[in-house]
């Protein structure tokens, strides 16, 4: 994730401030420099750092911090409630006008920051939140910008319109309207030009369309890679046509994150949305207080169980459980639960999401390959081996060994962590009660195996 550099800087911090027992002023001020440090690394604006600092220092030097029961707590508590409020106090949603209006959301920014794919994954979840959208391919320059609109829209399932290269964008918009209204549709994603960098006729092609279009929200697509470079283009865009919110891309990337902490500060308007994957489906709401315990490593349980929910189908859920409970579980399950797990999105950043789970594995990275071969041992074996484990023995083994191009140490290996996993798994599934018990009953979502 795109905060793991400054994640880990930050927990280093405050490990040694837990580790005391009270706390000075001169520990405080120390850690404050070494968090300032850390911010300015991961190329947050340094006035906005040196506000941050400020503040955080002034409340945790005072009385009831310095002497209470676990100052260093409180300090970490401090600083988590100030990073929430430098990207925001709280989530920052679209306000749609009524279904029998048009919705109509102008995607704007520079070229290759992932606008198209981002005006895509988007309108795609309001389809799937029974809305009626449609996109209209206003980049007139780049006619492979037009082509990869109507693959994505075709993808989501959602219609594009387009009059190719040879109308005005404020043309095109206004015609794709009246298609709108005779369609029924009732939410407009405009798809701009961008340009590789700020130019007047790109502002005033953008003013125009806002001059003659009701326009409802004017969003910006940044990319989180650029750094500060984010910043500035958000509030030139802000300065020049005004924005509504902006969606930040790339944050699953390897990049240090700075624009997130900046930008809301900055310019004064919200992060709404973070593009975490290349997926159509890898485009999150941006909640401020989970990316700030994501910071900080404290996870983001909320996010986790609303990608599990996303994820797992729940009727399927709940017959694994009685599979399991009952020992039955095979590897046509297992497959299904390889196939949930990856529908949830990169595993390094959903093990980010689990508390304490980011300091465990320090800069460890998790092969997502590594979990193709399961896939692989499991689709050389047959239908009767799937559905019966206790088939195979060492004929077979050697067999299913040579069809997916493995060692036969490496099948005996997986073989044996199948089948304690498979017991484990029982026991605790007895641990928790009885079918139908309270216990069993309360949680409503279950991680899927082996993760």
């Amino acid at each position: 994730m795109a905060f793991d550099s400054l994640s880990d800087k930050m927990q280093n911090v405050f490990k040694r401030l837990k580790s005391k027992g009270l706390l000075e002023e001169a520990d405080v001020k120390e850690a404050m420099k070494e968090v300032k440090r850390a911010l300015l690394e991961a190329d947050v604006n340094f006035k906005v750092v040196k506000n941050f600092v400020n503040t955080v220092t002034e409340k945790a030097i005072g009385e009831d911090v310095m002497k209470g029961l676990n100052p260093g707590q409180m300090v970490i508590k401090i600083v988590k409630e100030e990073l929430v409020t430098l990207m925001g106090q709280e989530i920052t949603e679209l306000k749609l006008l009524p279904s029998n209006e048009q919705t109509i959301i102008m995607m704007c920014g520079l070229q290759g920051a992932g606008k198209t794919t981002s005006i895509a994954k988007l309108a795609g979840q309001f389809k799937n939140k029974g809305r009626k959208p449609l996109l209209v391919a206003c980049d007139i320059y780049r006619p492979a910008a037009i082509d990869q609109l109507k693959i994505n829209g075709e993808k989501v399932g959602v219609p594009v319109f387009e009059m190719g290269t040879d109308h005005k964008p404020v043309e095109i918009v206004q015609e794709a309207l009246k298609n709108a209204v005779k369609n029924n549709i009732n939410m407009v994603f405009i798809d701009t030009a961008g340009r590789l960098h700020i130019d007047e006729d790109m502002m005033a092609e953008l003013r125009e369309v806002k001059d003659n279009v009701d326009v409802t929200y004017t969003l910006l697509t940044v990319d989180a890679m650029t750094g500060q470079d984010a910043v500035n283009v958000a509030k030139t865009f802000n300065d020049e046509i005004g924005i509504d919110g902006v969606v930040l891309t790339k944050l699953d990337g390897d990049t240090r994150g700075g624009a997130a902490l900046s930008i809301r500060a900055v310019t004064g308007k919200p992060i709404m949305y973070a593009g975490m994957g290349e997926k159509l489906t890898d485009l999150e709401p941006f909640y401020p207080d989970r990316m700030a315990s994501r910071i900080l490593g404290m996870g983001d349980v909320e996010t986790l169980i609303e990608k599990a929910q996303a994820a797992i189908d729940q009727e399927q859920a709940a017959a694994m459980e009685e599979k399991i409970r009952k020992a039955t579980f095979d590897f046509n399950d297992f497959l299904d639960q390889l196939e949930q797990v990856q529908k949830m999105g990169d595993i390094n950043d959903i093990m980010s999401m689990i508390p304490g789970m980011s300091s465990k594995l320090g800069n460890v990275e998790i092969d997502e390959s590594a979990m193709t071969k399961p896939r692989a041992i499991i689709q050389s074996m047959t239908a009767e081996e799937r559905a019966n484990p206790d088939l195979i023995n060492v004929s077979r083994k050697n067999r299913i060994a040579k069809g997916c191009g493995l060692d036969i140490a490496e099948i005996n290996r997986f073989m044996k962590q199948f089948e304690q996993s498979r017991k484990m798994m029982k026991q605790f599934s007895n641990m928790m009660g009885g079918k139908g018990s309270k216990k069993r009953r309360r949680g409503g979502f279950k991680m899927p195996f082996g993760f």
